[in-house]
Order: structure tokens, then sequence, then C-alpha cells
């Protein structure tokens, strides 16, 4: 059956959008329109407000919503008109302004998050500010909030790079809106304290027992006086064998003493008297006033066979005619190094460039320094580690032969070989062409690596890795050696506590720092350094900062920036040799074998000297 002037009904409400604050009440009108009339409907199926609905005619409809409700936030109300031709619908968007409540706020996971997990609802989305110890967060790189938004839901955490024991502490999330506002407080543990189980020794007896208790008052005397005796007979073997190397890497027949010092142990230092608390790991001298105490070694440290049983060690003597100086190197506190030619070294060769380090003014107990060292140098064998050829005791100078490295330190040889090198030609600047890749920096920190991995088999701790102590020869070959020249020609890296003591403080960990303790991980940290020097073409770590700032920013947690060239791969390296944790850092044969990775993944070109 056809029907004239019969369409689809037309539709209208009497709002597009509704605002309304939590609680009050509404109203909305729909209109429908057409032939045949329509039929107007408001479904309300999912609405959780009160609903009121009054119908006026067949094709108009209100509804009245009471006593509305923040679920209701951005519901779709519909209307719908109907006839036989069929069914159009409008739609009135219910905004519901609430004021703000904190759905969550989670403590984080001890060692193991870095970041502060909330959930804040309200509407309109509220402004959100933290708090630390009640004063207000300024959202930096190092803590910032990572937010996104659902709805009326903001969903996030306040995130942390690097947290330490210095995050530790009460944080306050405050949420305001035009309605209201709410907070929140939680405690977020992030790192324990570095060492926060170290204590001065406990005293010999206890001072809350009775004084009728003559027995354990005998005892705790008896105790006492024991203790002095071991510690002046130690102090006497000590003074004896334990004095340090003048000379070079420190080992673990090397404790510290003289002005070279570059790690002294300040701590645990009492009014001149020398605690049992300084025998602890990793504290090789106690510095009182301006003199160095040394004490007994961590026996941890001790090199294989070091007991008093120990095969002696046969170190080569040169005789001084064969030793024929050419030029200065460079000065440092024990003396000067030299080039030189040295005749009947090799049985191969008539004659070969060393590198000849001088001892001035040398003492009785220097002249024993010299000797030991000596011994310690010539047990070091490895293909990475600068050579030790032998002495030269007849007369003075006394002398040490290392090999010759033809290029240098590996700073200064990075620093020549980086975008900014420039060379004079005539007088004139000209860009070197010998900029260092990615394959030959890989090429060096593997090197390295594998200097590191002999030294830690040998339980040696370096404590003054660098790429300033590191030498380069022909064909990209790299060692590392310390001809203890370092402090004097790269004085800016050494910072000086005490008017004697030079400390690298941009090379350390933060319990080196803050408590003198030089381990096999320790050299880890240092190497993570030495892999950024290298993907910045030498650059000084943290060179915009003073000494101070340094040292603040490293024992927060702080960590250098990842080089500009530098791959992700790399940067991670670096992280993980950064962990807080001594134990957590990475291990130096697990780092060489990521670099072989990454060297496998990338085309190799060495050639890098002519």
């Amino acid at each position: 059956m056809n029907i004239s002037n019969c369409d689809l009904p037309d539709i209208s409400v009497s709002h597009s959008n509704l605002t309304v604050v939590e609680g009050d009440r509404v109203t909305a009108i729909c209109n429908g329109s057409g032939s045949p009339l329509p039929e107007v409907d408001w479904p309300v199926n999912g609405l959780h407000s009160v609903t009121a609905q009054e119908n006026n005619t067949v094709h108009s409809i209100k509804i009245t919503l009471v006593n509305v409700s923040r679920d209701d936030n951005n519901f779709l109300l519909t209307c719908t008109a109907t006839n036989i031709v069929g069914m159009t619908n409008a739609s009135v968007q219910l905004t519901v302004h609430f004021p703000p409540t904190i759905v969550k706020l989670k403590e984080p996971e001890r060692r193991h998050d870095t970041c502060i997990e909330f959930t804040v609802r309200g509407s309109p989305h509220p402004t959100l500010r933290w708090f630390y110890k009640d004063k207000e967060i300024s959202h930096t790189e190092y803590v910032r909030p990572d937010m996104d938004i659902y709805q009326d839901y903001v969903e996030g955490c306040l995130t942390f790079k690097n947290p330490t024991h210095h995050n530790n502490g009460n944080y306050t999330l405050e949420a305001t809106n035009y309605l209201g506002a709410a907070s929140s407080t939680v405690y977020g543990h992030f790192l324990d304290k570095p060492f926060d189980d170290w204590s001065p020794c406990p005293p010999l007896y206890q001072t809350h027992k009775p004084v009728e208790d003559t027995f354990g008052v005998s005892i705790a005397v008896g105790l006492a006086g024991f203790a002095c005796v071991m510690l002046v007979v130690l102090f006497l073997l000590i003074n004896k064998y334990g004095r340090r190397s003048k000379f070079g890497m420190k080992g673990p027949v090397a404790v510290i003493s003289g002005e070279e010092d570059s790690a002294s142990p300040l701590h645990h230092v009492n009014h001149g008297i020398i605690s049992p608390c300084t025998l602890d790991a990793g504290q090789d001298a106690v510095v009182i006033g301006m003199t160095r105490i040394p004490v007994i070694e961590n026996p941890q440290y001790f090199r294989h066979g070091h007991n008093c049983n120990k095969p002696t060690t046969y170190v080569q003597h040169i005789k001084r005619r064969d030793i024929i100086l050419k030029r200065e190197l460079g000065e440092g506190a024990f003396g000067k190094v030299f080039l030189a030619e040295c005749y009947n070294l090799s049985p191969t060769k008539d004659k070969m460039l060393v590198a000849v380090k001088t001892l001035k003014d040398p003492t009785l107990a220097a002249r024993k320094d010299f000797q030991r060292e000596a011994e310690l140098l010539t047990n070091l064998q490895h293909e990475h580690i600068v050579k030790f050829y032998g002495v030269c005791v007849d007369g003075d100078p006394l002398i040490m032969v290392f090999e010759y490295m033809k290029h240098g330190d590996l700073n200064k040889f990075l620093r020549a070989h980086g975008p900014d090198a420039m060379i004079l030609v005539d007088g004139q600047p000209l860009q070197t062409n010998g900029e260092l890749g990615l394959s030959q920096m890989l090429h060096i920190a593997s090197q390295i690596a594998a200097g590191m991995i002999y030294l830690a088999s040998q339980h040696f701790v370096h404590r003054d890795l660098a790429t300033r102590n590191c030498l380069v020869g022909n064909g990209l070959l790299v060692k590392i050696g310390d001809f203890g020249m370092s402090r004097d020609i790269y004085s800016t890296d050494y910072y000086r506590v005490g008017g004697h003591t030079m400390l690298p403080i941009r090379w350390m960990p933060p319990e080196s720092i803050m408590y003198r303790k030089f381990t096999t991980e320790s050299d880890v940290w240092s190497f993570g350094v030495i892999l950024w020097e290298i993907f910045t073409y030498g650059k000084q770590p943290w060179f915009q900062l003073a000494n101070n700032e340094v040292i603040e920013c490293i024992t927060q947690g702080r960590v250098l920036e990842r080089p500009r060239l530098c791959p992700k791969e790399v940067y991670d390296i670096m992280l993980g040799c950064w962990q807080r944790e001594p134990q957590q850092r990475l291990n130096i044969k697990d780092i060489q074998k990521m670099l072989f990775t990454l060297m496998k993944a990338t085309p190799v070109y060495l050639d890098i000297l002519g």
C-alpha cells in the first residue's frame, strides 16, 4: 500500500551537551515530528542516576536526572523517534564534574621499581603536585611524572632515574580542581644506604654490665690487653713489611704511602689512634695528619702464592751502559720518564726503543719499595698490560725499563682522532682524516677489558683505570699501564684531599668516594667511564662540573649521559658498570663478550694508524 507524504521522522533535543556537578538535578527534552507522527523515547540502559520521565504527547518526551552520579560522566543519552518508515535518534553528551580522589598510590617495590604508581580520578582533570619531605618536587630529567588520561582517570608514575638511598622518604601526591582537593602519602624506599651495616668496632666489654661481675670484667680487660699487644705486633710487622711501592699501579703487595697516592683512605681515624676497624676490606692505610701509617692488607687481594714460602721472583737486571737516553717523555712526583734505546735486551734485536722510569732521591725505604714493585711487575705478564723488562740498579738514579708505546697515552690519542681534532700545516689549521669509527672504538675497549680480566685473575685492583693510564702502540694495540705521571700531566682529573692525596673521583664509584673501598667491582665502574671517554673522543667526565659537584652527583646516584655518537647497546654496558650496588655491576668477562658480539655486527676497519 502506498502512503503519501511518508518519511523518516525528524528529531531534536534541547541540549547537545549537559554539564552538571555531581549530586545535582538536570532535565532534557526530546521532540519528534514527521508523517506519520513518530513515537519518542529515552532509553536509559546503563545510566546510574535516578531518572524521572514525563510524557507530554506521543511525539515529545522530557527526561529528568536526579542526584547525578560521577559514574555517569561522559554518558551518551540517546533519544529515539520511530514511525512505520523507520527510526532516527539524537544524543546528549552528559558531563559530570566532581572533586578529585586518589584511587591508588603504590609504594615502590624495594630494589626493583623506579617509579611510584598512582591513579587519580576527577572531573575536570585535576592538577597534580608532588611533595618530597614537605617540599614540592620540581620536575627534572631525574624525577618526573609520566601520565596517561582515560576519560576521568589520570594514571601514571612518578618516575626516577637511577634512584638511590638519597631518594628514600615520604612522597605526597596532591590533586586539585575547582571542586576540591585530595592528597595521599606513601613511603618510597629504593636502596639501602651503601654499607649501612658498617659500624665502628664494638667495645671490648659491655659498659652496662654490673661492676660486681668481676669475672666478666677480668675477661674483658684480658681481651683488651691481648688486642693491644696484637695491634703493637701488627704495627711493627707492617712497618717492616707493609710499605707501599711508590711506582705505578697499586697491587695486593702495594699498600698506600707516598705523596702521589691516588686513593688513600681517610676514614676510621680517631685522634691518632689506629682502630681495628681500619683493617676492613679494601682499606690499605690510615691517614693521620700529614703521615700515612700502613696497615695489613685484606687477604682476599693477595696474589696467588703470596706467602712466606712463595717462589723467588727473578727480576732481570739491565746494565746502565746498555741504556741510552734519547728524550724526556714526562715527569711525576717519583722522577722522570725517558724514551731510550736499550741494547742486549732482545735476542733477536741489537737494540730497541724502551721507556725508562727513574727514581729520584731514593731513600732506603724507597729502594726496598722499588725492588718489591719490580718483582710485582715481573709477575704481571699479559699482551694487554704494558711489558716490564727489568731494572737498572748499578748506580743512581734507579731505573725501571718498560716497552715503548709509540702513540702515547690513550686519552691524548682519542683527542687527536676525534671529529674536532686539528693539525697545523704551514701554520694553517687542517682537519685530520683519522677519525675513529665504531669498530676501532670497540676494538680499543675490548683490549682494555682483556687486560682487566687478567688483572682480576691475579687479584689485582688497579684503582686508577682511565684512558690516561692506557697506552697505544702500532696497529691500534692498547695496553693498560701507569707510569705515575698522570697526576702531574692530568692534574685536573684528580681531586686533592688533605694536601697530599690525589683522588680520580670522576672515575670512582660511590663506595670508593665515600668509604675508600676499592675492589674489582670498583675497577668495573671505572671501565664504564673509560667507555664514555672513548665514545666522547677523550672528553673529561663531568667536564661541566667542579670536583665538589661531581662528588655530589656520583654519591647521589647520577650517571654520565649517553654520548651523542654512542650506540644504545654500548651505553647499556656503561649503565651495567654504573650500578649502585657493586655486586649488581656487570662482570668484566661478560663485558668483553658483549663487546665482541657488537664487534661481529660492525664492519671491521682498524687501520687508523698510518
